[in-house]
């Protein structure tokens, strides 16, 4: 007979006259006032399966806890199966694979996931198995002892490799789990995979160091932080650690630049600095339509550099490589000429399609910089580098 043990929201005591009141707490039955919690486990048996709901949480000395942590129900040990997210642990019970499936509103115009959402269900994941890890404190997948520190996680560096696209309705697989990097940083990997076929459609790595929460600097990770990570580790690779190409830093002369762009408030994460898939959002808006409309996002570089508050104006710069500049100077050429083959450019067309007499074309590529748009200096946010293959003559849900 199989067991599952996994979290249950805690019981709620009305309280009495003589009691004092206070919306955000709540008196659990289960939690002694000299601020120990004793466990409250009850069974129930469902087709033959017993299930163990168990309840854990961290009290105040006074035996009373805050609504939110209620509410948010993180466990203090380590779980190995999250029914409510359809998580599991792997790899020895260091890693986490989540099973999602791909919402109507996740898919662009052309029927398949957007960047943007692989990139928020790469987040997601990431989060969920620091939950279940049992070390998730408050912070934003801040461990007790980087809490403890005043430390908050920042990336510093992330790849996104995407073989394929999820379509709406699919059901998808990501694994997780973090590796080593250096003395002060931490990685952490993903695979995206098809739960039909099995199919890898997607990899990423991402490397993260600490920052001080309060002074907003780098900061070396403590040796008790150290000491809670350093178990989960895993010493694979979804993507290869080569030397990377530098990313050079664009100028005003750049092909395109957009100067307006501001943070709104719905941008900004627990952190309160604007979220990276924000960056993507603001780099992806200066690559041209007729790039977007033919090809897709095949590779994604990012270099963080520093954050971007609410205040801040920001300034997205691209600029296509030299097989790039090529197209895009046959496309302006075309624009000013539409009588040309009723506004079509013959070596536009060869050099986006399949390359010249049947050669193959590599793939398109652009170099992206955001910057804050100041008056005295422009401060870099983040360099990246993004690839573009052309997209397949067929395309999922082509009519509807």
């Amino acid at each position: 007979m199989a067991t599952f043990s996994y979290l249950a929201y805690f019981p709620v005591r009305c309280s009495s006259n003589r009691d004092s009141y206070d919306p955000n707490k709540q008196k659990l039955n289960n939690i002694k006032i000299n601020g120990t919690s004793t466990k409250s486990t009850t069974k129930q048996v469902e087709a033959g399966v017993t299930t163990t709901f168990t309840s854990v949480a961290s009290v105040t000395a006074n035996g009373y806890m805050t609504e939110q942590k209620v509410r948010q129900n993180i466990p203090t040990t380590k779980q190995s199966v999250d029914h409510f997210r359809q998580g599991i642990a792997v790899e020895g019970g260091v890693g986490y694979r989540q099973r999602v499936v791909i919402r109507s509103y996740e898919v662009g115009p052309d029927k398949t996931a957007t960047l943007e959402s692989i990139l928020n269900l790469l987040q997601e994941t990431a989060l969920n198995h620091v939950w279940m890890s049992g070390l998730l404190s408050d912070g934003f997948g801040a461990t007790h002892g980087m809490m403890k520190n005043d430390l908050i996680w920042v990336v510093s560096r992330m790849q996104v490799q995407v073989d394929q696209y999820a379509i709406w309705g699919e059901v998808l697989e990501i694994d997780t789990w973090v590796r080593a990097s250096g003395k002060n940083g931490m990685k952490r990997d993903w695979l995206i995979r098809s739960q039909a076929t099995g199919q890898v459609f997607a990899r990423a790595t991402s490397t993260w160091v600490m920052m001080n929460r309060k002074t907003r600097r780098l900061s070396k990770m403590p040796e008790e932080v150290r000491a809670e990570i350093a178990p989960w580790f895993i010493g694979k690779q979804a993507i290869a650690d080569d030397v990377p190409e530098k990313i050079v830093k664009l100028d005003s002369k750049a092909m395109y630049v957009n100067s307006d762009l501001k943070p709104k408030r719905s941008d900004l994460d627990m952190n309160h600095h604007v979220n990276n898939v924000k960056y993507v959002r603001w780099m992806l808006e200066t690559v041209p339509d007729h790039i977007l409309e033919s090809h897709q996002l095949s590779d994604i570089i990012l270099e963080y550099r520093r954050e971007c508050g609410s205040s801040d104006i920001v300034q997205s710069l691209c600029d296509p490589d030299e097989e790039g500049m090529l197209i895009e100077g046959l496309k302006q050429q075309e624009n000013r000429d539409m009588n040309l083959m009723n506004g079509y450019s013959l070596a536009a067309g060869i050099l986006e399609g399949g390359g010249f007499l049947g050669f193959e074309k590599p793939p398109l590529r652009y170099t992206h910089l955001l910057q804050i748009n100041g008056e005295t200096k422009n401060e870099e946010i983040v360099r990246g580098r993004t690839t573009w293959k052309k997209k397949s003559p067929t395309t999922p849900f082509s009519s509807m």
